[in-house]
């Protein structure tokens, strides 16, 4: 048999889903309706607000307003999915299905890890060299930020992609997970996946680190400033800024280490489940909140186009 007809020997894959036990079915589909309802309202709504609101045609909303587009191609790339998995007694994926999925979840959480360090570096520049912030980021400055975590999310994704379905396939095609993750889909290949193991590990590995450097520095470096500040006031907002980013960037990239900095030999596929929940789902309807909501700015925009 050719190495072609033994990829495509599996035409589809049959996703486990997040449980079996039918008792369950209705109430996690119910929960993760609301889930998905209050993901896309806080964000298509957060979209909708700084295109309305001139006051905040700002660097710190333009990258919110692609963090909250981001979120919502990445939720509605994997939520949907699941709540139909919940419904139907056969949870089938066809391969190319399953391959668009690893897709568009692998670029969107790219260009999210890039956005995230594109926003750090703008409180950087907030807080550390105000009086230049205007020159530092400019229109155009942002505007290539963020169209390169877009260019560069979607390059990885084909990268993730390829690298998963260069594979063969010619075994199980169970999926032992809610969604075609690329660990999981990778543990069904019936071929040395070694090399593919260190591409996709070594690829999130950059893509993480790199980030978190950017991040890393930018926030110490705001720290400094702080610490050097004489304005209570100036100090607190400072600190509660940043709290909110770090908190969000812990959660998101403390779940992205422990699901892909190991090889998928070394998986747990249930603790995996669980964990893939928080990033898949959670995270994107509570962005908008740890970012934005608590934001005065955000509030009085609100204010006024609901009054």
């Amino acid at each position: 048999m050719t190495l072609m007809e033994n990829r495509t020997k599996v035409m589809q894959f049959i996703l486990l889903g997040l449980t079996n036990d039918p008792h369950l079915q209705v109430p996690l589909f119910i929960t993760f309706l609301l889930i998905y309802v209050i993901t896309l309202a806080g964000n298509l709504g957060m979209i909708l607000l700084i295109l309305l609101d001139s006051h905040l045609h700002t660097p710190m909303y333009f990258f919110l307003g692609n963090l909250s587009l981001v979120d919502f191609g990445y939720s509605s790339t994997i939520t949907p999915v699941v709540m139909a998995g919940f419904l139907r007694v056969n949870k089938v994926m066809s391969y190319n299905t399953c391959a668009s999925q690893i897709f568009f979840f692998g670029a969107f959480g790219t260009v999210e890890n890039c956005l995230l360090a594109s926003m750090a570096y703008d409180r950087y520049a907030a807080v550390c060299k105000p009086l230049h912030y205007a020159t530092t980021m400019t229109t155009s400055v942002c505007a290539r930020f963020v169209i390169g975590s877009y260019v560069y999310g979607f390059l990885n994704g084909s990268i993730y992609t390829g690298d998963t379905f260069s594979l063969s396939f010619c075994k199980s095609n169970v999926v032992h997970h809610f969604f075609c993750d690329v660990p999981a889909v990778m543990v069904l290949s019936c071929s040395d996946r070694h090399i593919n193991d260190l591409v996709c590990m070594y690829v999130a590995s950059f893509n993480i680190f790199f980030a978190l450097l950017v991040i890393l520095t930018s926030y110490m470096r705001i720290f400094i400033t702080i610490l050097k500040m004489h304005s209570a006031a100036g100090y607190r907002k400072a600190i509660s800024t940043c709290a909110s980013h770090l908190t969000t960037v812990s959660i998101f990239y403390g779940t992205l280490i422990f699901m892909y900095l190991q090889p998928s030999s070394s998986h747990s596929m249930d603790t995996d489940k669980i964990v893939s929940v928080f990033y898949t789902m959670i995270i994107p309807m509570l962005n908008p909140v740890v970012y934005s909501f608590r934001n005065k700015e955000v509030k009085s925009a609100f204010a006024k186009i609901v009054l």
